[in-house]
């Protein structure tokens, strides 16, 4: 596999959005479980059909353009694959000196903003982002030397990793976050998400309102026939601090929405987002439009 990976990665990016294409309709008429998510998630945030179906294709992209962007050598720069729309919002950001926290949802290349980022403004600051290790260990050993460049560091998925991008932030640093992932065992309360309970991180909101730092949107569009990516910053969430979890991150969600909407060609709406985490006990989901909490949400 390791091997593959390194074959992939020398391909031309055209021939791997082409290939990706063909995989991701593949797998959406392969796997029928993954088909009936799909198509719930798009009914479930009232789009049609039309609108969303090209999701299929850029799931496939997406998992086809990782070797290429996991196995690019530190030393090479983006350059010309890379456009941007609002980086002057990030100056802005970073001026006011108080941390900047980049809220990215499962929408077209997000690997892509976390290397632009650190390629464009890691000299000014050094970029943390959150991920979960790989369970395999040879694709943990792939993911874990892809994200070892220059002015991009990580923080694990865990309470350890909330501690670092706390610092990080207090540090006037810049650190990624993708909200509309499922948190791990209590770091998330039930928050609608395009008008459906979904468990959502409680992260976000917290270290935005414990530090006072900015908050940017960023997601990176795919451009036609592998002719590179654009990365879109906007405007990020306002959160009161005096906000609760569920309200913040009801906001947040809220934010992740509007973004998604730009472009819902892009997301992956096979991603699993309104599922249960397992072996998690934070009781059962409440129904749409509820208001009531759960016994065990994070304090």
């Amino acid at each position: 596999m390791f091997l593959l990976f390194r074959l992939l990665a020398k391909l031309p990016l055209r021939w791997l959005h082409a290939f990706g294409a063909i995989a991701g309709w593949l797998t959406y008429w392969a796997s029928p479980t993954y088909r009936r998510r799909f198509q719930a998630n798009v009914r479930v945030a009232g789009l049609t059909w039309a609108a969303a179906r090209g999701g299929i294709a850029h799931a496939g992209r997406m998992i086809v353009e990782t070797p290429w962007l996991w196995m690019r050598p530190p030393s090479q720069p983006l350059g010309d694959v890379v456009q941007w729309q609002g980086a002057e919002l990030v100056e802005a950001a970073m001026s006011q000196g108080k941390g900047l926290m980049v809220l990215t949802p499962h929408l077209g290349c997000f690997e892509i903003c976390a290397q632009a980022m650190a390629e464009r403004f890691g000299a000014q600051s050094p970029l943390t982002v959150l991920f979960r290790p790989a369970r395999q260990a040879w694709l943990r050993e792939v993911v874990d030397a892809s994200r070892e460049r220059p002015c991009l560091n990580t923080a694990p998925a865990n309470l350890a990793g909330v501690r670092q991008m706390l610092r990080a932030l207090r540090q006037g640093h810049i650190i990624g976050l993708l909200p509309d992932q499922v948190p791990p065992q209590g770091l998330g309360v039930w928050a609608p998400f395009f008008g459906e309970p979904a468990y959502t991180m409680t992260m976000a909101g917290k270290l935005l309102q414990q530090t006072g730092a900015a908050s940017l949107l960023m997601w990176g569009e795919r451009l036609p026939h592998g002719r590179g990516f654009v990365v879109h910053v906007r405007p990020g969430p306002v959160i009161a601090a005096e906000a609760s979890p569920e309200a913040a991150a009801a906001t947040i969600n809220q934010a992740m929405e509007e973004l998604i909407r730009l472009a819902p060609e892009q997301y992956l709406w096979g991603y699993h987002r309104y599922k249960q985490p397992r072996g998690l006990d934070i009781g059962v989901a409440p129904v749409a439009g509820s208001t009531g909490s759960n016994k065990n949400k994070e304090s």
